[in-house]
């Protein structure tokens, strides 16, 4: 869950709203209301956070608090796979391609290239 989802539970728990009625009052479906306060959705854009708190009647310090909270709750979900692995086994560069071997345009690219390809 992001900061603002847990803040926004609260509040819509703190008066007894549901989230159906609350879905409803702010014009959105109640699944995507669901998906903001499990963290399922992107941050909300300010007109979204504004419309909160005025059904809330959330005024002054706490409405710039839950602007502020929304502005830090961006879910980012992180698989680890464990791939690909952190020093690859095929070559990540193919001679010929990088700056420097156009440059030189010699065997120590190749070399090189070979090398850090576990070829040579």
């Amino acid at each position: 869950m992001t900061p603002f989802g847990i803040r926004l539970r609260a509040l819509r728990e703190e008066r007894g709203i549901t989230a159906k009625e609350m879905a409803a009052g702010l014009g959105v479906s109640p699944a995507y209301l669901s998906a903001l306060e499990h963290g399922k959705r992107g941050r909300p854009n300010k007109r979204f956070v504004h419309r909160v708190c005025q059904y809330l009647g959330i005024i002054w310090d706490d409405a710039e608090a839950l602007q502020e909270i929304a502005g830090l709750s961006h879910p980012r979900v992180v698989v680890d796979t464990g791939w690909p692995p952190r020093r690859p086994s095929w070559p990540t560069a193919w001679p010929g391609r990088s700056p420097t071997c156009r440059k030189k345009r010699s065997r120590t690219c190749w070399r090189g290239w070979r090398r850090r390809a576990g070829v040579a």
